[in-house]
């Protein structure tokens, strides 16, 4: 199906440079750590998580039905819905720290230290972890006292509610709109909008670093638009008319793509995954223009005269 495919190419376009990323963040936090570095490991950790776990999403995607245990349904719409909410939470608090470094910067880097930002990380950690167990609430409420089926009903994950689940479920899903895509979206815009503009009125500001300034906010942005706006705004919209949108499966599925839009973002903010980027672009490209010797090489033949041999 569609899905699985979309499924697909989110898992081998964004393991890889997630994969990359996750060692130059280690690699660097252990020479010289930053809070800006401690952020986006936390992300890219966050969206490994994600990644790790899509296949089953992509099975049910390719089944076009749950055939799988009840308690792993749960299991993997919990690790869905957390991935997602801790990304919101870590991509605003990335434009938090952008904004405080360039608006505050002699105040900023005498309070920075990367202990602020593992605290901060931890709170968004447990705050999506808390929201998104609600999950398993949802699931296995059961005020009738009737036996719970081994698997959803209509051979759906987290599809189908009863109307004491509904009580539940969507004020839940009220609060997620506003304190999960609301409040972080008025955060992020204050952020980057004053962040270009401080950079816009100075100076002696170099036009890369300002470029990869207008790259992070629009990459930000676009994440905020592309992968988490139709997927809030399903809550809102099921809120309003105390139901769950048919539409919601594709907004669900374009949340998917955060996990390989966000290696853009660590593009523009670490200055060390540009560098390993580079590096292993160069010595892909001289891998590739190196070739075997017995191919590019010429070589004598019985009478003397030199040959090349091509493939």
């Amino acid at each position: 199906s569609q899905s699985c495919n979309l499924y697909g190419i989110t898992l081998i376009t964004g393991l890889p440079a997630n994969l990359l990323a996750f060692y130059t963040f280690v690699r660097k936090i252990k020479q010289n750590a930053k809070p800006i570095d401690v952020l986006l490991l936390s992300l890219n950790i966050s969206d490994l998580i994600f990644l790790f776990f899509l296949p089953l999403r992509m099975k049910e995607a390719a089944d076009m039905k749950w055939n799988m245990s009840y308690f792993l349904c749960s299991v993997s719409i919990f690790i869905f819905f957390t991935g997602i909410c801790n990304s919101i939470y870590l991509l605003t608090a990335i434009g938090v720290e952008r904004y405080l470094g360039v608006a505050f910067p002699i105040k900023y880097k005498v309070k920075r230290h990367p202990r602020n930002a593992v605290i901060a990380t931890i709170m968004f950690w447990m705050s999506s972890i808390v929201h998104c167990s609600v999950v398993f609430i949802v699931q296995y409420y059961n005020p009738t006292n009737t036996s719970i089926p081994e698997k959803p009903k209509q051979n759906a994950c987290y599809a189908d509610f009863s109307a004491e689940q509904m009580t539940i479920l969507m004020p839940f899903r009220l609060e997620l709109f506003i304190v999960f895509f609301c409040v972080p979206v008025i955060i992020c815009c204050f952020c980057y909008i004053n962040f270009i503009l401080i950079l816009s009125r100075l100076p002696n500001v170099n036009p890369k670093k300002r470029f990869r300034a207008i790259g992070l906010a629009l990459g930000t942005l676009l994440v905020f638009i592309v992968c988490f706006m139709p997927f809030s705004v399903s809550h809102l919209v099921g809120f309003i008319g105390w139901y769950s949108p048919d539409w919601r499966v594709y907004a669900l599925l374009a949340s998917t793509f955060n996990a390989c839009m966000d290696p853009f973002i660590f593009y523009f903010s670490s200055s060390a995954l540009r560098e390993t980027l580079k590096l292993c672009t160069r010595g892909l490209v001289k891998r590739l223009s190196c070739c075997p010797r017995a191919l590019c090489c010429p070589q004598k033949n019985r009478s003397g005269e030199a040959t090349l041999i091509s493939p």
